[in-house]
């Protein structure tokens, strides 16, 4: 599929305007030996955990990762956090 003008249009000034209040946190896992990894995106146990159905979690931008398992409390941490400061009236 080839994108046209306002295609184009659209992705520029997306991709040029500022986020509202910062941006989307990313996701990390633990391995077990005292390190963390990036993931790929944010788990559904976590999103629930945090408060957060998927509709808003891709309004905002966040990434979801389906495939993974559990938990891991700092991310729900930082998902509250970017919760109530995105969604705090301006």
């Amino acid at each position: 599929m080839m994108w046209d003008k306002r295609d184009w249009y659209e992705f520029f000034q997306r991709a040029s305007s500022p986020w509202l209040r910062r941006r989307p946190p990313r996701p990390v896992y633990s391995t077990g030996l005292n390190r963390v990894l990036p993931a790929v995106g944010f788990s559904l146990a976590e999103l629930n955990d945090a408060g957060i159905n998927i509709e808003i979690a891709e309004r905002l931008g966040l990434p979801i990762d389906a495939s993974r398992i559990g938990t891991y409390a700092p991310n729900v941490s930082v998902l509250r956090d970017f919760v109530r400061s995105a969604l705090k009236p301006a």
